[in-house]
């Protein structure tokens, strides 16, 4: 049986852009990132307590600016 088709989800602050990255909630909480200008390449996947660790240090500027 193959696979349903996932549904990604880009930030509306890139408008049209390709140039941004594009998020996918897995069943179990987790979260898959993939680089919107290649869909079909690598995709990184976080459980969800690595998700939520990077959305609270991302909150708090754990990473600096870009």
């Amino acid at each position: 049986m193959s696979e349903p088709e996932s549904t990604w989800y880009k930030s509306t602050y890139s408008s049209n852009s390709n140039a941004c990255v594009e998020v996918c909630p897995t069943d179990d909480g987790g979260m898959k990132v993939r680089d919107s200008k290649n869909p079909n390449g690598a995709i990184l996947t976080f459980s969800g307590d690595e998700w939520t660790a990077f959305i609270k240090g991302a909150t708090h500027g754990e990473f600096g600016k870009a």
